[in-house]
């Protein structure tokens, strides 16, 4: 059997380079070298080298994450060069990276999300306004941007100053959304018409995390990842369905992996990953595998999924 020729795209330039090198490292090694000719790319130095390549690769694994990587700017430039590619295409990759933008459509299709605010560098609003509208404790983050890099719970009026300029550091616009204390659980779905929901996995943050942080998410031990969820078998489905609700909503393809807040039998919508992490340590790998597929099996899924997407578009089969 011939093999198929892979671009590995990681690294790029946003401030989750660190990750995506790490994630993309990982996918080099699973991936079945038996199948495929793999072919890595660093989008910081390598666009190049890869528009050049482009009509000798098969497909591409987008193993980025940020803007100018998980927001449809790589996504556009492989249609323009005819790569099929796994997940989200411009449109629901712009769409999951801008946190507005997700927000409101969840709320057109009736997803339930904590109450929000949106502010602007340019507008010298210090945050008063929407303290007073959603109250302590508060979530401060940038609007677009992952990771929780930049993010901040503000519990005390005095640490509202601080939290806005954190999160300006790494976006012009931030997020202010309502606290919810509750269990904190992700759903992953896998497919692209008709997606399967993963086992839903149960985060912990260590008693050194006041959150998920960046550190809870990478740092192996940092946190508790209980999958399946320690939830009863109603909020589970409950849960399951937000995550593919959420998945179309958005005008995803192939996986994407949602976060939640349970607080009761009440379940609130955080976001929508259209680039799950692929480090050890990762959330859709270890639900993927509670469903049975090994590492090598998702990525093989993954690219069947990217092949089976773009096939209409004249993509693939080249």
């Amino acid at each position: 059997m011939k093999k198929q020729t892979i671009a590995l795209l990681a690294g790029g330039i946003s401030a989750e380079r660190a990750v995506s090198l790490s994630s993309g490292q990982q996918v080099y090694e699973a991936l079945d070298k038996d199948r495929y000719e793999i072919r890595r790319y660093d989008p910081k130095t390598d666009l190049g080298r890869l528009v050049a390549e482009a009509a000798t690769i098969d497909a591409a694994l987008i193993i980025l994450h940020g803007p100018f990587g998980e927001d449809g700017t790589v996504q556009g430039l492989l249609d323009l060069l005819g790569i099929p590619y796994q997940g989200a295409g411009v449109l629901g990759s712009a769409l999951a990276m801008n946190k507005l933008a997700s927000k409101q459509l969840y709320e057109k299709a009736g997803i339930p999300i904590p109450a929000y605010a949106v502010i602007t560098k340019s507008s010298n609003i210090d945050g008063k306004a929407a303290l007073e509208q959603l109250g302590l404790p508060l979530v401060v983050k940038p609007l677009t941007g992952g990771s929780s890099i930049g993010m901040s719970i503000v519990r005390a009026k005095g640490a509202l100053a601080g939290a806005l300029e954190k999160g300006f550091e790494f976006d012009d616009a931030l997020l202010l959304e309502a606290y919810i204390e509750g269990v904190e659980i992700t759903g992953g779905v896998l497919g692209n018409e008709d997606p399967e929901a993963l086992p839903l996995i149960e985060i912990v943050p260590g008693t050194d995390h006041a959150f998920f942080d960046y550190e809870a998410k990478y740092m192996p031990g940092a946190s508790e990842e209980i999958c399946p969820a320690r939830i009863d078998a109603e909020m589970t489905e409950k849960a399951q369905d937000l995550a593919r609700r959420a998945h179309q909503t958005l005008f995803c393809l192939g996986y994407s992996r949602t976060d939640m807040i349970l607080k009761g039998r009440d379940l609130y919508v955080l976001e929508t990953n259209t680039i799950p992490g692929m480090t050890a340590t990762s959330l859709f790998p270890q639900a993927a595998a509670v469903a049975g597929y090994s590492f090598t099996a998702l990525l093989d899924r993954l690219i069947e999924l990217g092949i089976e997407a773009h096939s209409g578009k004249g993509l693939a089969g080249k």
